[in-house]
């Protein structure tokens, strides 16, 4: 159990007697509801009977060896049948370009290789215990309670201010039960869920996402908030019970990270609950494998609730968010768009192609494979091709580094909606409001999802308290981001991560080759040029010398 500095007991008696009754509770009333979580529920858009949990350290023939490889330790979720493929001849966006050609009228069915559930139970509408050490049911019954360890290298954790935030809500947690106690590794508030009917509440001329996701401060201490910013019929207050979705997600910039202020982008498909809930959306997460998170993190398909909310690796924990929601009436868009993330997920677990922070971000490698599945997503071109001619030779020479000029080179050459989460977030968002919800569709996949829109959401998510510091907006430039930090890189907060060296025996020697990156070809072009410079000066200086 974590140990939190909780007021003392001898100075608050109203607290002594509070968990006595708690404590008389685990004998006399019916313990906490523990379920499974494929017995309830749902995995983004798919009944979660279809799957079956198996643990990261079996040799399971039915699932990718790279894939289980990464969860050694840890919990996933695999499909009893019909999981998804790939084609080794192809790069992952040629693949899911052929495979959407093939498939252009509706999707093949198929279900991820893996979910990362982590926790194999949950439960479902309970409250902590003012000390944090119980839960407690709706009818008054106690249950011995307890959290997960916090990761070692993680740099902060559940506190007082956790508890003070948590305390009186209804929770749905996910984790594990371990003898009479429920050890949570996951904490979702259940006021979370859209309240229904929700109020068409449109942008006014001129108005963009960025201030929206700039209010606030970033919005890391203001209330979750929800916003119609379009209905396909304006006349009727919105009900998003049961709907199917596909969600646009920002995580915003953390508060104690100087690498971390671009903040981070992922796609979500799944549908509403009942209520509308959405912590059973299924976010699909590429985050570098080279590296081991301090927080635990792992790309992977895994749902809202723990993505945002796991004590470690939950976003929530350590920066606010928002989203863009498209309501759908049925799931055909949806669903292609999860069975395409699929399909590039299991290049990445074969690293087929690797995590590059210019090239192939979790903004970048996101909306590739959606612009591969068919949805023309506008580009907005390189920051500035000038200033990394530049870069490249002023920086290696000034820091004596040629990995920082071409770090520096690759960063402004790429594409700003590949590079930037908060540019794509914004461009995507943009591009449902003002031409995919206008009727503007031009290719079979843009006509399926304009055609099947019955509105758009923006959803404001706050940052969680604890001993970590609050975060804010990310950035959108780099000259913004070297605002934002301090000018000397001596000074910038860095979390060290340690690498994870991928198995040889994994690697697919027929697999293409990952293309060489822009630095490369620049500092070949710089080579050549210098190359021929010394030839001219020699041939100068010979001339010279015969006179």
């Amino acid at each position: 159990m974590n140990q939190l500095p909780f007021p003392s007991f001898r100075r608050q008696p109203w607290r002594v007697v509070g968990l006595a009754l708690l404590l008389a509770g685990f004998t006399a009333s019916a313990q906490v509801p523990v379920r499974s979580v494929l017995e309830e529920g749902s995995l983004g858009l798919h009944p979660p009977q279809a799957f079956r949990l198996v643990e990261g350290t079996s040799k399971d023939p039915a699932v990718l060896p790279q894939a289980l490889w990464f969860f050694q330790g840890d919990l996933v979720a695999v499909p009893t049948a019909h999981a998804a493929g790939f084609d080794r001849k192809f790069t992952a966006q040629e693949d899911v370009r052929h495979w959407a050609q093939a498939h252009e009228s509706q999707g093949d069915g198929t279900l991820p290789q893996l979910v990362w559930v982590g926790s194999p139970q949950v439960v479902r509408g309970v409250r902590m215990a003012q000390d944090g050490r119980a839960l407690v049911t709706p009818s008054g019954s106690a249950h011995p309670f307890a959290l997960v360890p916090k990761i070692p290298s993680n740099q902060s954790y559940f506190d007082v201010s956790s508890l003070r935030h948590f305390e009186g809500r209804l929770l749905d947690m996910r984790g594990r039960q371990e003898g009479e106690r429920f050890v949570a590794r996951t904490l979702w508030p259940c006021d979370f869920a859209l309240q229904q009917p929700l109020q068409l509440q449109p942008f006014s001329p001129g108005a963009r996402l960025a201030t929206l996701v700039r209010q606030e401060g970033g919005g890391a201490k203001a209330p979750l908030a929800a916003r119609v910013l379009w209905q396909r019929d304006p006349r009727t207050p919105l009900v998003c019970a049961g709907k199917p979705v596909l969600a646009v997600l920002l995580n915003g910039a953390q508060g104690d990270d100087d690498e971390a202020h671009g903040g981070h982008f992922a796609i979500a498909t799944g549908r509403f609950g009942a209520q509308g809930q959405w912590g059973d959306w299924l976010v699909n997460n590429f985050y570098g494998l080279d590296m081991v998170s301090e927080k635990g993190i792992l790309a992977a398909s895994l749902p809202m609730d723990a993505y945002m909310g796991d004590l470690n690796s939950g976003q929530a924990w350590y920066r606010p968010s928002g989203m863009v929601v498209a309501v759908l009436r049925q799931d055909r868009a949806s669903a292609r768009v999860q069975e395409a993330l699929n399909r590039t997920l299991n290049h990445f677990y074969r690293h087929d192609f690797r995590y590059h922070h210019a090239r192939a971000n979790c903004a970048g490698i996101s909306l590739e494979t959606l612009r591969s599945l068919g949805w023309d997503i506008p580009r907005l071109g390189a920051t500035s091709r000038l200033k990394a001619i530049a870069a490249l030779p002023v920086l290696t020479v000034k820091d004596l580094s040629l990995e920082k000029g071409c770090k520096a080179y690759d960063y402004l050459v790429a594409e700003r909606t590949d590079l930037f989460p908060m540019v794509a977030f914004e461009v995507a968002g943009h591009d449902l409001l003002d031409r995919l919800a206008q009727g503007k569709a031009a290719t079979p996949f843009e006509r399926m999802l304009a055609e099947d829109l019955e509105a758009l959401l923006y959803v404001r998510i706050p940052q969680f308290p604890s001993s970590r510091s609050f975060g804010q907006a990310p950035v959108a430039s780099l000259d913004e981001y070297l605002a934002r930090t301090p000018k000397d890189m001596a000074q910038w907060k860095i979390i060290p991560l340690l690498p994870r060296p991928f198995p040889e025996e994994f690697k697919d020697a027929d697999a293409p080759a990952e293309p060489a990156l822009p630095s490369s070809y620049a500092v070949g072009a710089y080579g050549g040029a210098l190359g021929l410079a010394v030839v001219e000066i020699g041939r100068r200086w010979r001339r010279k010398r015969r006179r």
